[in-house]
């Protein structure tokens, strides 16, 4: 099987938006740190400020990812380039693989091939955030090589 990324089209662009607002939303409620009233708005908000120009954002980077064998469009990821005193970093702020091609390699390929775009970007490291609740991508990002940097916790207080 072999996976690439290919530039996220303005029209993969407005279907990204709307599930990438809805999943934000769900994950964000799923896991304790949103009340449902208001997340889709929230999640919004959010993606908003992300991307005030769309895909002409600077230092946003959209892929759509293809299974090269069958041309299919199966998935995005979300790359964010910032600089800082250290040098440049990597931030995946999304990476999603459509229901019926999952659990087939894309999302491993995927961030495989965004290793050599990055090192083109001059990235020297990549960073993302991972729910608590999605173990199955925790165990990727670790098979992967990324390593935890930080865990937020949360005790919830009975009236």
């Amino acid at each position: 099987m072999s996976t690439s990324l290919q530039r996220m089209t303005e029209a993969a662009y407005v279907r990204f938006t709307e599930a990438a607002v809805a999943d934000y939303a769900d994950d964000n409620v799923a896991a304790g740190r949103w009340p449902a009233e208001g997340a889709l708005e929230r999640s919004r908000l959010e993606q908003e400020r992300l991307l005030p120009q769309g895909l002409a954002t600077p230092g946003q980077h959209l892929f759509t990812i293809h299974d090269d064998a069958s041309g299919a469009a199966v998935g995005v990821l979300w790359l964010s380039v910032t600089e800082h005193p250290g040098g440049r970093s990597g931030y995946v702020y999304d990476v999603a693989i459509d229901p019926p091609h999952r659990r087939r390699g894309h999302a491993r390929a995927a961030f495989l091939a965004l290793e050599a775009v990055a090192r083109e970007l001059g990235v020297d490291d990549i960073g993302l955030h991972v729910f608590a609740h999605n173990e199955g991508a925790q165990a990727l990002y670790l098979a992967l090589g990324y390593e935890p940097t930080g865990i937020n916790m949360k005790k919830r207080l009975a009236p």
